[in-house]
């Protein structure tokens, strides 16, 4: 999970319109004020884009292990 702490980042103030129960209803599920919800929700999409663009490699790289020699570095 990609996590952005605000001491490690610049940070940006904005002014939203969202639909009252949407926030609602986001806010009950995690728990959280406004801010870290929306922080949340945020890292949910960057993080499902990632998702759906390693999805779309379709099995097309190929990797290369040797189980013995990762086995070694244990």
């Amino acid at each position: 999970m990609l996590v952005y702490l605000a001491s490690m980042a610049a940070t940006q103030k904005i002014t939203i319109e969202v639909p009252t129960a949407l926030l609602d209803e986001a806010r009950a599920a995690t728990g959280e004020g406004v801010t870290a919800t929306v922080r949340e929700g945020l890292q949910a999409l960057v993080s499902r884009r990632a998702q759906l663009g390693l999805l779309k490699l379709g099995g097309r790289v190929k990797v290369t292990l040797d189980l013995d020699t990762l086995r070694e570095d244990r």
